[in-house]
């Protein structure tokens, strides 16, 4: 019996996990120190009250023979894929509920996908970049190569014609560095991609944090549907970390090597995945409605307004940074030519305040920090107060 070499290949560790081994650390020889993390990208406030009065009327439905479900549709039921297709309809992009198919959430569907591509194909992602994009497919042996973004381009990469690609991982508005594209620049993607006769793969997570002109879909964006697969989730837009809930977008003309991209993402998903349960679609549908998009909004503001004061901190000390408008991540510039790491430990010892190395997302990545808006409202301003006391003494 043989292990799957490509492991071999991975960073030993987790960036996540490294982090949280470095905070307990710090927390067991430190107990008396009241560490606010503004780490990882967990949200911190309760689901909506409407999603959860949905929650329990499917799990209710599940205790009477009449109304018990089980397995699931493969693509997830009809009403919460018509209920997302109406969002899409709501900001102007038309997406038909049968091009959606709903899953756990846009991380693993971001890693999965690539089981119906070839491990000949190259792929290219932006450095910095989302370790799962890269992780997933370095553990199938696909080639990757890297786009750089950067100060001097505000770190939104731009498509270059003498680079060949087969896959593009595109996530904006971005994590980690909370850059996100205008309509013009993903066109140039888009048009780069079909002259490839590349996919993208666009990761939108975050779309529901965008207050500017921006777009919220790739399908926005005219040629899209020939080049594109969309990733959303609603672990962001509406609290669902815990519960998991996401979908994918194919558009039914999609095809590629002569084979139609909906149907292949469609058999692997009916091989190896069962589905998202009753209940927690029902909640879903809930986000979806008048009602539900009335309440998650007030979740979003909140983030939104911790976004803010984050980077209005960082306005005030003269530190460069991307995100904070249009994302719920800032990305900042270490300060005193420190690396990503010496300013974790800087941060974790002396402000005992916990944020995300940016060496942990590429090597563009280093020399950066990431925050995050997650956080409850008070902790987040007295991080805030402390980052600024440290940095100004």
């Amino acid at each position: 019996m043989k292990i799957n070499k490509n492991f071999d290949n991975l960073v030993p560790n987790y960036l996540f996990a490294e982090i949280a081994k470095r905070v307990n650390e710090y927390q067991s020889a430190n107990p008396d120190k009241d560490i606010i993390r503004l780490g990882i990208g967990d949200v911190t406030l309760p689901l909506a009250p409407v999603v959860i009065e949905a929650m329990k009327k499917g799990a209710d439905d599940l205790s009477k023979k009449e109304t018990f479900r089980g397995y699931p549709d493969y693509e997830g039921y009809a009403f919460l894929r018509e209920a997302i297709s109406g969002y899409y309809k709501s900001f102007g992009t038309d997406v038909g509920a049968d091009e959606i198919l709903v899953s756990d959430g846009a991380k693993s569907d971001c890693g999965n996908i690539c089981d119906i591509f070839g491990s000949e194909n190259v792929v290219l992602v932006t450095d910095p970049v989302y370790p799962v994009y890269v992780d997933s497919n370095i553990m199938a042996g696909r080639k990757i190569i890297y786009a750089d973004c950067s100060k001097a381009n505000n770190f939104k990469a731009m498509p270059d014609d003498s680079i060949d690609a087969d896959i593009i991982y595109l996530c904006s508005p971005n994590n980690p560095t909370g850059a996100a594209y205008t309509k013009q620049e993903l066109q140039a993607w888009v048009d780069y991609a079909i002259r490839k006769d590349a996919v993208i793969l666009y990761d939108c997570a975050y779309e529901a944090f965008i207050t500017e002109d921006l777009p919220r879909s790739i399908f926005a964006v005219e040629g899209a549907r020939k080049c594109a697969i969309e990733f959303c989730s609603l672990s962001k837009t509406a609290g669902f970390t815990g519960t998991r809930c996401g979908y994918t977008v194919i558009p039914r003309e999609l095809e590629r090597d002569g084979h139609n991209i909906y149907k292949l993402w469609y058999r692997r998903q009916a091989t190896k995945f069962n589905g998202v349960s009753w209940p927690v679609q029902c909640a879903a549908a809930a986000v979806f409605s008048d009602e539900g998009q009335q309440q998650i909004k007030v979740n979003l503001e909140y983030y939104k307004e911790n976004a803010r004061i984050i980077a209005d901190a960082l306005d005030e000390l003269g530190i460069y940074y991307t995100g904070g408008k249009n994302s719920p991540y800032i990305w900042l510039e270490c300060p005193r030519g420190m690396s990503s790491w010496e300013f974790f430990d800087f941060l974790l010892e002396k402000a005992n305040v916990v944020g995300t190395p940016g060496a942990g997302f590429g090597s563009n990545g280093e020399g950066f920090f990431r925050l995050t808006s997650f956080g409850d409202r008070d902790k987040t301003i007295e991080a805030v107060n402390r980052i600024k006391k440290l940095l100004s003494e």
